[in-house]
Parts: structure tokens; sequence; C-alpha cells
């Protein structure tokens, strides 16, 4: 029902959400139709593995689907346990209740996951630490051709809300890689850096601005108001 032909014809990225495909058995086919046709035109093709138990009401685990998504995407990022749930893939000896997350536990994490799928190119995972629902720790690695990057750790002690947190750090991860290019560290760093502000307001948007993460990227964490 959908040209996607028509839909790309100017695009250079698309980006899909593991939400999509476990809400129903239409909306796993149409994002597949979807990756498969951005992949053929030569789109970059990012994906969130997004494990929500709650929606895979239509019969089919994530497991059974989600695979053949993600072999059409380059990019794939998650949260500390989507590979875990989704996959199966443990990062080995982890307990993000703690408040501590060791991001060369998520070396395995990325490595597995090219293993599996090796038309992936990058792979990045956040990383929060749970103090408690107001008090987290937040950062973020990315696997890229090889190398592993690691971005600065935030302490979060007052979160205002948190939902959109992971959509937060994907877009500003690809707008990120965009800038960047092959400069993935300030991609990554941009990513977390965003995404951390992310928690400082409420809803779902992002409503920060690209000088505001880039100041906070660059290590002024002093909060003051800039007049």
């Amino acid at each position: 029902m959908i040209d996607w032909q028509k839909v790309f014809s100017d695009a250079q990225w698309f980006h899909w959400t593991g939400i999509t495909p476990a809400i129903s058995k239409g909306a796993a086919d149409v994002c597949l139709e979807a990756a498969q046709v951005a992949r053929e035109m030569g789109l970059t093709v990012s994906c969130d593995l997004n494990f929500r138990k709650n929606l895979w009401k239509w019969g089919k685990k994530a497991s059974e689907v989600m695979p053949e998504l993600v072999k059409y995407s380059d990019i794939a990022i998650g949260n500390e346990e989507d590979a875990a749930q989704v996959f199966g893939i443990h990062a080995p000896e982890t307990d993000v209740t703690s408040g501590k997350v060791e991001a060369e536990k998520y070396r395995f994490v990325c490595e597995e996951l090219v293993k599996r799928f090796p038309n992936l190119k990058q792979v990045a995972i956040t990383l929060r630490g749970s103090l408690s629902a107001s008090h987290n720790t937040w950062s973020g690695v990315l696997w890229a051709g090889g190398k592993f990057y690691v971005a600065s750790t935030f302490d979060i002690d007052f979160i205002v809300d948190r939902v959109g947190g992971g959509d937060a750090f994907m877009g500003g991860l690809i707008y990120g890689l965009l800038k960047y290019g092959e400069d993935k560290q300030p991609a990554l760093n941009f990513a977390v850096a965003a995404s951390c502000l992310k928690h400082t307001i409420f809803g779902d948007f992002n409503l920060v601005t690209i000088s505001e993460a880039e100041k906070l990227m660059g290590g002024d964490v002093s909060g003051r108001v800039a007049r």
C-alpha cells in the first residue's frame, strides 16, 4: 500500500524501532518491506532494538521476528538489556541495579551482535546505572569497524522524566554520525550529552538545542545560565 521507492526518493537514512513490529503482524510486515527497499536504494538503515514485552501479543515472539529485520540494518542501538531480552546476548557479570555499569563489559555484546548480523557496521548501547528512580548514571558505547568507543558518564541526580531518553540518544547519534563522519567519538559524545539533557525535560520530546548538547559534551556541567 506504500510506495517506498517514492517515500525514499530524496532520503538518505531510514530508522525503525522494535516497537513497530511488536504492535501487529501487519506492522511487522510493512516495517520489513520498508527496510528491504531502503537497503536496496542505498539508504543507511538504523534500528533501535527497543524490547517491550507487553506489546508482543499478536502470536510471535520478538526473537522470531527481529532477526529478519535487523538483517537489513547497518546500525543497531539498544539499552543495556535489549540484546539479552531479544537475542539472548548477555553482558558478562553485570548488574544494572547496582548503580555502576562497566562500559567494557558491553564490548562483548556489540561483538556478538556483529557476529550474528554481519551486515551491522556499527552498534551502540546506552548504559544506565540505576541508583534509584530519580538518580541514575548515564553513558554509552559505540562499536564501529572493530573499534570500541566509550563516552563520559554523567550523574543525573534529579531525573525529571526519563521517557524518551533512548530516542534522544538515537536522534543525537544520527545527527552526530552525519555531522562528524568517520570521527566516531564526538558522534557518541553528542548522543550521550543530548540524551542526558532529555532527563531534565517533561514529555517525550528532547527540547534542547544543538549548542546546549555541545556545551555539555565539551565538559561544561556547571549548570550556569548563559546570558
